[in-house]
């Protein structure tokens, strides 16, 4: 294992991090897993002795019974891990049961410490763009509970560029937290976060974790065009998340990650997350798994060393259009570019 420094602060987190998306298998969630406390037990001394520091949930995850399974299955070991929560999505049915409010935020902190067991959260996100709550309110929530020694640290997922740039302006006000990290969705075949969200990640120092790095296994080799839903997936049970809008681009890039994956005597899986791990800006990939043998081989992506030959393949099969105005500056600023720029490009 090694550690990356998270954004613009002094925290080292683990290159993957361990995610439990799959804990609790309550309502929606069941179609994904339905790990209870033994099974984490189990899945958190894998991990933990393969040196991953970092523990991702939410709030929202089986409402609620993922982060008590946390909270239960990392007593006596909570001093050896980071954990990340969330909150913003719909958590009841009162007008204020979502969103980003200093009042919805400090009520699901509060609520998340007592299910999690701990006196603090270390990495605190809002786990959705909240179009309604000024950002100034939010961030000075997130600041208030950073005082009160609530949370260390503050970040945000699934915002878009300007949410986020509109977030870091508002911060520079004394009094508002900064957000440190974006937890974001960036694969191989989602590679929309080079157009905006990666180049903030560099450029503002705000380092990226990476959600669903497999897409929610599609890349992990067991579906392929002759067989698109394999047998006992989360597809297979009506999981939609995410959306595939060019099935063939899908199909040919698995193919070259079954074909890296048999030249370096891995998974495609591995090839996969070592490839995201080469990425600008990205921190950590948060990884899931139902068994501790799909951890161990997920573990072996660190050791995959991909040559620039390989690199290139993936990129040829997978890049992005360069979308307006990033082919205008590809023809005529591109001798200008800072590390931040043409990261779509390379």
């Amino acid at each position: 294992m090694y550690y990356n420094t998270l954004g613009r602060s002094g925290l080292k987190v683990s290159a993957l991090a361990m995610g439990t998306f799959t804990f609790g298998g309550e309502g929606p969630f069941a179609m994904v897993g339905s790990q209870g406390v033994a099974e984490a037990r189990d899945l958190f001394d894998c991990v933990i002795d393969h040196g991953v520091n970092l523990i991702d949930t939410a709030n929202m995850y089986s409402t609620g019974t993922a982060e008590e399974i946390v909270g239960e299955a990392l007593e006596g070991r909570r001093d050896k891990v980071l954990i990340s929560s969330k909150a913003r999505m719909p958590i009841d049915d009162g007008p204020n049961g979502e969103g980003a409010s200093r009042w919805h935020l400090i009520r699901e902190c509060e609520r998340s410490l007592k299910r999690l067991r701990t006196d603090h959260i270390d990495i605190y996100h809002i786990h959705e763009w909240d179009g309604q709550t000024p950002v100034e309110e939010t961030l000075e929530a997130l600041q208030m509970l950073i005082d009160q020694g609530k949370i260390r640290y503050a970040g945000c997922s699934n915002y878009t560029g300007w949410q986020v740039m509109k977030s870091l302006m508002a911060s520079d006000k004394p009094g508002r937290a900064r957000f440190v990290t974006q937890q974001i969705h960036y694969t191989l075949e989602a590679r929309e976060a080079e157009y905006e969200l990666l180049p903030i990640a560099v450029d503002q120092g705000v380092g990226a974790t990476v959600w669903s790095p497999l897409a929610a296994g599609l890349l992990s080799g067991k579906h392929t065009r002759d067989n698109p839903v394999a047998e006992g997936s989360r597809q297979a049970k009506g999981w939609t998340e995410p959306p595939i809008r060019d099935q063939e681009r899908l199909w040919k890039i698995v193919d070259v990650l079954n074909e890296l994956g048999e030249a370096h005597g891995v998974e495609a899986a591995q090839i996969a997350l070592a490839w995201l791990l080469t990425r600008p800006g990205v921190a950590a990939l948060v990884v899931g798994g139902s068994t501790v043998e799909q951890f161990e081989c997920n573990f072996r992506a660190l050791e995959v060393a991909l040559s620039a030959d390989e690199l290139a393949c993936l990129d040829q099969v997978s890049r992005p259009p360069l979308i307006y105005p990033l082919w205008h500056q590809e023809q005529f600023a591109k001798p200008r570019f800072s590390p931040a720029d043409g990261i779509v490009t390379r």
